[in-house]
């Protein structure tokens, strides 16, 4: 498989795929430009492939298809969820992901260009923030790993995330060096109580995660922090940000989605993709595994690990207010 350095915005860059090679070891597809990080079948000697979390993105989605043509026998399969905002045709999906490709999540999306008037109680808890906290948009978000580290380690407490959900401090010392990595955070009483990270790529953005504290939730700090954040956003060129999915139609009185809901005017729809690379295996694999459903890869359906899991791998993609 070709490995080699590249450079490239938002979840497109080799850098970001650098900051997970501890969940898997990034692949390059030459062609289409984007990144793949390979990865142990668990008890066996076979390898699969997922696409980055929590977004597979490239440069030319024409060429992806070749791109796993060349990866036929190299690995099990390949699963991974493309960016809702790259617009690519669900009819070029389905020629490249011959044998899954399926509606994933709704993600909520805020069109930057049309105004979108918040609800009542969005606007009582940005000016409850605003009066609470002091928030910056961070200009070397380095300098503040280790507070964002503290804050985003409550989060993994408290929801239990583990594999790639949960990161690593390596893993999140690259991500803030990232070109076009935005930093907003939110300071009460001398401490950072409430962070948010945005990847940009040319006119598009991604809520790529967020946390607060104890302080910073008794508050509402992530109110002013989104508000602050989509401001910037907005004045640096930004027309589209993709805030993430929620858990389903069923499932939308869920905080977070009301949070995300409140600052959205858009949905785009993320397709979870799938490709069987070796069929023989395959095949083995998944007789040995449990009842799979729709899972894809159906041998992963009894993997607890999030990293093997990608249909629960957005669940806990925000800050939790």
């Amino acid at each position: 498989m070709t490995r080699r350095p590249e450079a490239g915005p938002a979840y497109t860059g080799a850098r970001y795929a650098a900051s997970l090679a501890e969940f898997g070891t990034p692949v390059h597809l030459p062609r289409s430009g984007g990144w793949l990080l390979e990865r142990p079948v668990p008890g066996t000697a076979l390898r699969d492939l997922t696409g980055p979390y929590p977004l597979f993105a490239c440069r030319d989605w024409s060429g992806l298809g070749a791109d796993l043509d060349e990866l036929e026998g190299a690995a099990v399969s390949v699963v991974l969820v493309p960016d809702p905002l790259s617009g690519v045709p669900v009819d070029l999906l389905r020629t490249a992901f011959r044998d899954h490709v399926t509606p994933f999540k709704q993600h909520l999306v805020r069109e930057l260009a049309t105004a979108v008037p918040l609800t009542s109680s969005h606007r009582r808890h940005v000016r409850r923030a605003l009066r609470s906290v002091e928030v910056e948009v961070v200009a070397d978000p380095l300098r503040h790993l280790d507070d964002w580290v503290r804050l985003y380690g409550h989060l993994v407490g408290r929801h239990r995330l583990t594999g790639v959900r949960a990161f690593s401090v390596e893993a999140f010392r690259q991500q803030l060096a990232l070109p076009g990595l935005v930093a907003v955070r939110a300071e009460r009483d001398g401490v950072t109580v409430c962070m948010t990270l945005w990847l940009v790529g040319g006119e598009n953005a991604y809520y790529h995660l967020g946390a607060s504290s104890d302080a910073g939730r008794e508050v509402s700090a992530s109110y002013a922090v989104f508000a602050i954040a989509l401001d910037h956003l907005r004045d640096r060129g930004v027309r589209y940000v993709d805030l993430g999915g929620v858990a389903g139609a069923e499932h939308r009185d869920d905080g977070l989605s009301r949070f995300k809901g409140g600052w959205a005017n858009a949905e785009r729809v993320a397709h979870l993709c799938g490709r069987i690379l070796d069929r023989p295996s395959y095949t083995a694999l998944t007789a040995l595994a449990p009842a799979a459903g729709r899972w894809f890869p159906a041998y992963r359906a009894g993997d607890r690990d999030p990293s093997g899991q990608v249909r629960a791998a957005e669940e806990t993609r925000g800050v939790v207010t």
